[in-house]
């Protein structure tokens, strides 16, 4: 009889699921592509409860499961530990809200009412907690090919610690340390991106800022009220104010009026957002040094959102005492439904039946077959053609300067597109960022577009001084080969940087062949890969797909093996294109 666990994670956003059958991972989907709200849901004190429906019903579609047939569902966050643990905070608060006891009560009766809505769904088995910090722990230590691994989860808040240092030894997951709120480098960066004129999810903008920036103008800003030390660090809370709206203190700290999104960035933000990433950077180098002497290993985990900085991560790695690395794909909350499961299974399975798990790939959502996506262009009335050699001829079209939709096999678990819902271009033309940003991104220019380069050319075209299994998931930074940046201009960042992702013949044969294919035309094995989106979540279904398509301007669709040209299907064009076709 097999054991089928599903992993959820809804307590504040990126809701996912995870689907696991005797320990081999069957499905892992977040809610975003399913209903096509970023971020799934915003993250209330009053919604913890909402389940992300979508991605489980889909999760048990693949599997041809239904919920009833479930034996646990493991859930990423522990209410009755949060209730325990953050009854004394002291911070500034909003009436009601996060932090006061009306809000935190609120907060946790609706996420202990979670286990009846499973009922009422037709669950008819085990329901466990798992702490949050533990689930971004699994959801990176499991998946990795290692047996003996330094662990590394930092974010925003789990109950309420917004980092935990641990030690994995093959079914076994240690805590060593945690530091807890208000000390939370993920708030802060949500802080400060808001004070710079984004919002709290716009940290790769943030990022993208700081290399334009001189760490040195502001450092001494932020030193005098986050204090760093070799194994911890502590973020004064009345300047942070991270739970209301407030923004004076930051304000008279840096002498600057908060920023506001209609105005134009100034080389003082560009400053500010420097200095963070230096911050940030030197703490995660402290705390995965002090990390590697509590554990001796060789080997880091890390997961988080925090984890998703790729220029930090290249640092503590190349700079630091490990020598392999890996970074869950799905490093923010929606990983934690993979890592409930995970470590639902293995304090259930271990011991005398510990088996390893590894996860080599993150294509673990929906795919459809050429059949179900040809109904699907037929119902849409588009003009269309079947190609059997579709590489070649998209590897052609990209070359001679077109925007590629690149929708095929399995949808990408994780925030990064890796070749199966990506947007795809010529690297080679330096007016390609802006030409992409006015096709279909619409996002602010000093944002880079990151390269997808085949693994066994990374390195003539990178700086790689320790290979990461993290740069086949865009989570690693590597400076370009200087011979080679003149070629690729499209994808290189000011600070001659590239986040890259090399692409293996192994995991994704396709999008490997694409990129060989446009090799083999222009003597570059290297292609210019952002999501398929316009301002919505990654494209999920053949459906999401077509219609992004018809409203940009992206010059065609290959989607399967079936090719989409933008003016064949202009308003007008299509009902002739379609009596063509028939």
């Amino acid at each position: 009889m097999s054991l089928k666990i599903l992993g959820v994670n809804a307590a504040y956003h990126e809701s996912s699921a995870s689907l696991l059958v005797d320990g081999q991972l069957i499905a892992s989907i977040e809610e975003e592509r399913m209903n096509r709200v970023k971020h799934a849901k915003p993250a209330l004190i009053d919604n913890p409860d909402e389940l992300p429906v979508d991605a489980i019903m889909e999760c048990l579609r693949i599997a041809e499961l239904s919920l009833s047939d479930v034996d646990i569902v493991a859930f990423s966050f522990d209410p009755k530990r949060r209730m325990a643990l953050h009854a004394n905070m002291t911070d500034p608060t909003t009436p009601g809200d996060w932090g006061t006891p009306a809000g935190e009560y609120l907060f946790c009766s609706q996420l202990l009412s979670v286990p009846e809505k499973f009922r009422r769904l037709g669950f008819k088995g085990q329901f466990h907690w798992v702490e949050h910090a533990k689930a971004h722990a699994a959801s990176a230590f499991y998946p990795a090919p290692f047996e003996d691994a330094a662990i590394l989860s930092i974010d925003g808040i789990g109950e309420i610690e917004s980092v935990l240092l641990a030690h994995g030894k093959k079914d076994t997951i240690t805590p060593l340390k945690q530091i807890v709120y208000p000390n939370s480098l993920g708030f802060l960066w949500e802080k400060m991106a808001k004070y710079l004129g984004h919002s709290e999810y716009d940290a790769c903008k943030v990022m993208s800022l700081a290399s334009f920036g001189n760490p040195a103008i502001y450092e001494d800003s932020f030193r005098s009220f986050i204090k760093i030390s070799e194994d911890d660090f502590e973020i004064d809370p009345l300047v942070i104010l991270f739970r209301i709206e407030d923004y004076a203190p930051l304000e008279k700290l840096f002498g600057l009026p908060r920023r506001k999104a209609d105005e134009p960035l100034r080389q003082e933000h560009m400053d500010i957002a420097a200095a963070l990433q230096q911050l940030t950077t030197t703490i995660l180098l402290n705390l995965t040094r002090h990390l590697h002497a509590l554990t001796g290993s060789s080997a880091l985990c890390l997961a988080g959102g925090v984890a998703l900085n790729c220029v930090a991560n290249r640092v503590l790695f190349e700079e630091g005492p490990f020598e392999h690395i890996y970074i869950q794909p799905a490093a923010n909350d929606a990983g934690t439904s993979l890592g409930a499961a995970l470590f639902t299974h293995y304090n259930i399975y271990g011991g005398d039946n510990y088996q390893p798990f590894e996860l080599k790939h993150t294509y673990l959502g929906p795919g459809y077959s050429d059949e179900e996506i040809g109904y699907t262009l037929k119902g849409l009335g588009v003009n269309f053609e079947y190609l059997d050699n579709i590489e070649t001829t998209v590897a052609g079209l990209i070359s001679e300067g077109k925007v590629v939709g690149w929708f095929q096999g399995n949808m990408e678990f994780g925030p990064r597109a890796l070749g199966n819902r990506s947007l795809l271009a010529d690297p080679r033309n330096p007016d390609m960022v802006k030409r992409m940003n006015r096709l279909v991104k619409h996002r602010e220019d000093h944002r880079p577009f990151c390269p997808s380069v085949l693994e066994e050319d990374a390195a003539n075209w990178f700086e790689i001084r320790k290979d990461a299994l993290a740069s086949r998931f865009m989570l690693m930074a590597y400076p370009v080969n200087p011979a080679k940046r003149e070629q690729i201009p499209a994808v290189v960042h000011v600070d001659g940087t590239c986040r890259i992702q090399q692409v293996q013949a192994t995991t994704n044969p396709k999008y490997h062949q694409l990129i060989s294919e446009f090799k083999k035309i222009t003597g570059v094995p290297v292609l210019l890969n952002t999501s398929f989106n316009d301002r919505e979540p990654i494209v999920c279904t053949p459906d999401d797909a077509i219609r992004t398509f018809l409203k940009t301007k992206i010059d065609y669709l290959a989607i399967g093996n079936f090719l989409l040209k933008k003016e064949n299907n202009l308003t007008g064009n299509r009902e002739a294109a379609m009596a063509a076709y028939a």
